[in-house]
């Protein structure tokens, strides 16, 4: 469902984030390639949410650039690149009706087409005709990412995409996230859940006080980091 020209690699340079006083994102730079998936761990207060929606154009920086292949990350006009949050947004209305909206609105002149082939392509078509707001969490996150890999996006940030879940409904969604990324979808997910980076990412970014400390290969980074923060982080020390 994507078009042929890539928006990647995505590029933060020197990203910073002030608000009432406080710098909560401290000149970080990092630069995503095509393709995988990268999860971001670190505390409470970290920054890791904030780091996401200035990646993806929900917040502007302080100072610094997002800079995506090309410039602003626009192909034909529309975005390609999408966000699901940790408490998705469900509207007023009916399965089906949550993707035709989303699709509506961005301009997409085939909404229906594309709602439908996303309701079949997540399993979602028996519940086409409930309403949103009365599904379990699971088949709630099932469908913001099934209305966020709708809009055709290359680049997928999710916030805590499992954080409410059971782990029956936490297999469902990792199984997901591991399809899409294998389908070329790049991936940038924030977790607290330290098996979960292991299992799903080749890439881990440490965030701790607004700064990028540790980045690199998960597995390196999760059984041999080089910080003092990192390693009291992965024993369950507090380090506020």
């Amino acid at each position: 469902m994507r078009e042929n020209a890539s928006i990647m690699p995505l590029r933060a340079e020197a990203l910073t984030f002030e608000a009432e006083g406080k710098r909560l994102i401290d000149g970080i730079s990092f630069t995503l390639p095509l393709g995988g998936i990268t999860a971001m761990i670190g505390p409470n207060g970290a920054g890791k949410s904030l780091l996401l929606r200035l990646c993806h154009g929900l917040l502007l920086p302080t100072s610094g650039t997002v800079h995506w292949q090309g410039g602003a990350g626009e192909i034909a006009g529309r975005k390609r690149h999408a966000m699901v949050f940790q408490r998705p947004v469900m509207l007023r209305r009916s399965v089906r009706d949550n993707l035709i909206h989303a699709l509506r609105v961005t301009g997409h002149a085939d909404a229906l087409m594309r709602a439908e082939t996303a309701l079949e392509r997540f399993g979602l078509m028996a519940l086409a005709a409930r309403p949103a707001r009365l599904l379990s969490g699971g088949d709630q996150q099932r469908l913001a990412i099934a209305r966020a890999w709708s809009l055709a996006p290359e680049m997928l940030f999710l916030d805590e995409p499992c954080s409410q879940l059971d782990p029956g409904a936490t297999r469902q969604i990792e199984e997901i996230i591991t399809r899409l990324a294998a389908e070329g979808m790049t991936i940038l997910m924030t977790t607290h859940d330290l098996g979960q980076a292991r299992r799903l990412s080749q890439r881990t970014l440490f965030l701790h006080r607004g700064a990028v400390i540790e980045d690199g290969e998960t597995g390196h980074v999760l059984t041999n980091p080089a910080s003092q923060e990192a390693r009291a982080f992965l024993t369950g020390d507090l380090i506020w």
